[in-house]
């Protein structure tokens, strides 16, 4: 019983059982960048001021600058995922969706990897 009908089980129609990991993988992203924003409200009220030697100094403590960088790659990457789901669902072509997945990809691993590159750059003292 269970596993779906006898013909489906056959044909390999069943589960492709990698929904649930997605799901809760997006989720855990929402949640990280969820107390990651809230930590930078928290951070950037709590500044004297805005101005950009003030915010340059802040980012470059070792604390901040690691904590802004999980908020730029969990940003991206949960944006990642939740594209993803919108291009197989709504791409039906095989050649456009891979094109749209790669296209995709390439937007979300460079967008994080320039914003770590940013922060990094920021860190270490180079304005």
């Amino acid at each position: 019983m269970g596993n779906g009908t006898s013909i489906g089980r056959v044909r390999g129609l069943g589960s492709a059982k990698t929904g649930a990991h997605h799901w809760l993988v997006q989720r855990f992203t929402a949640i990280g960048n969820l107390l990651l924003v809230l930590w930078l409200a928290v951070s950037l009220v709590l500044l004297p001021d805005f101005s950009y030697a003030t915010v340059a100094e802040w980012l470059a403590r070792p604390i901040p600058a690691v904590a802004m960088i999980l908020l730029v790659v969990s940003t991206f990457w949960h944006a990642r995922l939740g594209m993803q789901v919108m291009i197989e669902d709504y791409v039906h072509e095989h050649g456009s969706k891979f094109a749209c997945l790669v296209a995709l990809n390439f937007a979300a691993f460079g967008g994080a990897a320039f914003g770590a590159f940013c922060v990094i750059r920021l860190a270490l003292g180079a304005h």
